[in-house]
């Protein structure tokens, strides 16, 4: 074979190839460029259906936080009696029983939020089994009324969580 045939074949394949390999990458690129369309669509219907899912989640956690709320919970939850370790076992248990009620919704809320949530909970489970333990407190009555007053003091667990998850429902919206 002679060198002038090389070149004729050479000069016929390179442009071909050239011409190939173009084609290919631009096809290439087409493809990619429908499936991340596809795919930012698809995200885009998911987001239009979680996004309710997500406010409901956020507003039963609202709920939620006020219904713990001290100043709320104690006048909603009444004494049986006058021992106050009965009592405290009983505000407890309906805080617990409300979080229990709402558990599912961690799923549609962020983990900082969630978190925030969980820490505001067992806080006040902390001050409401700190105040019980305090000798100054001899009844039911005398319980409430020094969380009640310990309230007035400091802001309560709740409220700090409450503005948390507004601030994130801001930037959900």
């Amino acid at each position: 074979m002679d060198t002038s045939k090389i070149i004729e074949i050479a000069a016929y394949t390179i442009p071909s190839l050239i011409t190939g390999g173009v084609a290919y990458y631009l096809f290439t690129a087409y493809f990619k460029d429908q499936q991340n369309t596809r795919r930012w669509l698809l995200q885009k219907e998911n987001q239009k259906e979680a996004l309710p899912l997500r406010l409901q989640a956020y507003e039963r956690m609202a709920i939620f936080l006020e219904r713990i709320n001290p100043s709320k919970l104690l006048i909603r939850v009444e004494p049986m009696s006058q021992d106050k370790n009965l009592y405290e076992a009983f505000v407890i248990d309906h805080i617990e029983q409300e979080f229990e009620h709402n558990l599912a919704q961690q799923i549609y809320i962020t983990e900082d939020c969630w978190n925030v949530i969980l820490t505001a909970k067992n806080t006040l489970i902390q001050n409401i089994r700190k105040t019980a333990m305090n000798e100054k407190v001899t009844s039911a009555d005398k319980l409430r009324e020094t969380i009640l007053s310990d309230l007035m003091e400091q802001e309560s667990p709740t409220s700090i969580a409450l503005s948390y998850l507004k601030k994130e429902v801001t930037q959900v919206i």
